[in-house]
């Protein structure tokens, strides 16, 4: 962390990005829209036993990995019903989609939410087939975590390579910059928990991939982010990539997603072997 940066600034998207109750009430428009017209085409995976414990999964043709979303929010706000629509770029081209949601801070700690993902991609691994794990902001720092979790040790009938790569669309990696922001108000994090939940000070993954993509118009703190752990994991030797969604703010960086002919789907068809 350096003492002349306003982390406080960086990391407040909302103040960033003044249109963004707009942005979310689309999202949730256009994901109602998608979910209507796939009706009967969709259905919840539970994973758990809390209300919040379910993956909205979107069938495409039933062969090849399986794309995950994880939903942003700085892990507080948010479900995966805001992001429905988000499958529709991949299942135009026969690909599974899975949208976990999650319990939220200060309910639960950062902690408990990895745990979650953890416990919907076993749920998933029950179809027989990898995850390619993408996510959103807090949701690309889950992705992250999911590449990096040694899944023999969650369940020793797990595949080592049950996720096979990680996209994380303006994520973060290193949760000690907001410490000390109004962020953590809800998340409780010290330094040493802070620390513990960032996939930058994990042993980095033995196997695949990760892209760190970010908003071209981001904060100078989210380039670095993905900056930070795409040279540190590749330094240890993890394939990785940086690279920018062109015009983009921190709320429209993921609208590619839902489209078929867009680039952020075609690097995710790569991953997905399609």
């Amino acid at each position: 962390m350096q003492a002349d940066v306003d982390y406080e600034v960086e990391y407040n998207n909302r103040a960033r990005v003044p249109e963004n109750p707009s942005i979310m009430a689309g999202w949730a428009r256009d994901a109602a829209a998608y979910r209507e017209a796939r009706q009967g085409r969709w259905r919840v995976i539970p994973y758990g036993s809390g209300a919040r414990n379910g993956i909205d999964f979107f069938p495409g043709d039933g062969a090849g990995p399986i794309v995950v979303f994880i939903h942003g929010g700085y892990w507080q706000a948010l479900d995966g019903s805001f992001f429905s629509h988000l499958a529709g770029g991949l299942n135009a081209h026969g690909i599974d989609v899975a949208i976990p949601s999650y319990d939220l801070c200060p309910n639960v700690s950062v902690g408990e939410i990895i745990r979650q993902m953890q416990m919907a991609s076993r749920e998933l691994a029950k179809l027989g087939r990898p995850l390619v794990i993408s996510g959103h902001s807090a949701g690309g720092h889950l992705a992250a975590c999911m590449l990096a979790t040694d899944w023999r040790a969650v369940d020793a009938s797990l595949p080592e390579g049950l996720v096979t790569a990680a996209y994380a669309i303006s994520g973060l990696f290193e949760l000690g910059p907001l410490v000390r922001t109004s962020i953590n108000n809800a998340l409780k994090l010290d330094d040493t928990a802070a620390e513990a939940a960032s996939p930058l000070f994990w042993k980095p993954p033995a196997r695949g991939s990760l892209d760190a993509v970010v908003g071209g118009n981001e904060s100078v703190e989210y380039f670095r982010q993905s900056r930070t752990i795409v040279d540190a994991w590749g330094a240890a030797g993890v394939a990785t990539r940086f690279g920018t969604v062109p015009d983009a703010n921190h709320f429209t960086a993921i609208a590619p997603l839902a489209d078929p002919g867009s680039p952020v789907v075609a690097r995710l068809r790569e991953l997905a072997g399609r």
